[in-house]
């Protein structure tokens, strides 16, 4: 089936989970989109089937907190990072719930993780000014970049160039094969004070790229020129709230949350808002994806997920 505005608004909260005691802070969809893997401030890592639409099993990480979750391509293995006694980036199977790696060397809370869509590399993006490029066979930082302030990145959909933000007013593209020689591009935004960056993400066909901030609004730009396309807004986010933003999987549409429980779509082509949906969340919407192969998506506050579907009676 193909999404539209009339198919998006069709959308109705088809399961609701309550899993957690605390706000779930991050989420991931397995490249299948089988499994959702859900972390949380309570320490709790929780493992949803989609196509039964249940929890599968709950793990902890107690010691370490879990934050920023994401899958690898190996079977049931992920990397997230840390937010309790240290910022070391933790490689977990989630089959025998024993860590298959430690990545160390981060000296401040870990902000931004994006697993390669094609292959064992991933980037993370810290408080302490730097981008490492890690190898999951490795525990040694493979690459290294200095920035000026608090950043953002993520892998273009063919895994060759990452994208990083810096100080909130600058995109920099960088060929993974040369990354060391700096960046290819840098595409300079204006700069807006009264909100910082939270999030860069491509659209998968790679010609979009979406940032997310910590204010009203968030920009689509194009990923090869730079050109700011449409900035979206007329959301509510008056505390400062990091809220997901997220492309559907044709890169036709993109959603936010708002912290009064309402996902907003727009259309990436015309700039038009097309729908909002009330899930009845009791708090900021902070973690929302569509499932890359299925006609769902899901969304989370403070203690639990939403999962959404296409209700074509309505």
């Amino acid at each position: 089936m193909k999404l539209t505005d009339n198919v998006l608004r069709s959308f109705r909260v088809a399961k609701v989970f309550r899993e957690n005691s605390d706000k779930i802070n991050c989420f991931d969809f397995s490249p299948n989109g089988e499994t959702v893997i859900s972390s949380s401030d309570d320490d709790s890592i929780v493992l949803y089937d989609c196509q039964e639409g249940k929890p599968k099993r709950t793990l902890y990480s107690k010691k370490y907190g879990v934050d920023l979750i994401r899958y690898t391509h190996a079977a049931n293995t992920v990397v997230y990072s840390s937010n309790k006694i240290d910022d070391t980036i933790r490689y977990l199977s989630l089959h025998d719930n024993k860590y298959i790696r430690y990545f160390p060397g981060h000296t401040k809370r870990v902000v931004a993780l994006s697993m390669s869509p094609v292959d064992d590399t991933f980037i993370s993006g810290s408080l302490d000014k730097t981008i490492r490029l890690w190898d999951l066979r490795s525990p040694n930082c493979q690459g290294l970049m200095h920035l000026q302030g608090k950043p953002v990145c993520s892998f273009d959909p063919e895994g060759l160039i990452f994208a990083a933000g810096v100080n909130s007013e600058m995109v920099k593209l960088y060929d993974l094969r040369s990354f060391d020689k700096g960046p290819f591009a840098t595409f300079k935004m204006q700069y807006d004070r009264t909100c910082e960056w939270t999030g860069l993400k491509f659209s998968n066909d790679g010609k979009l790229i979406l940032i997310s901030t910590n204010g009203g609004f968030i920009r689509l730009i194009d990923a090869f020129k730079g050109a700011v396309l449409h900035t979206f807004g007329g959301y509510n986010n008056s505390k400062a709230v990091t809220l997901e933003a997220s492309f559907t999987p044709d890169s036709q549409f993109i959603m936010i949350g708002s912290e009064d429980g309402k996902i907003h779509v727009w259309n990436g082509e015309s700039g038009m808002k097309v729908a909002v949906l009330d899930g009845k969340h009791t708090g900021p919407i902070t973690c929302l994806q569509f499932n890359p192969k299925f006609m769902t998506f899901a969304s989370a506050c403070s203690n639990m997920v939403r999962k959404w579907a296409f209700s074509p009676s309505e």
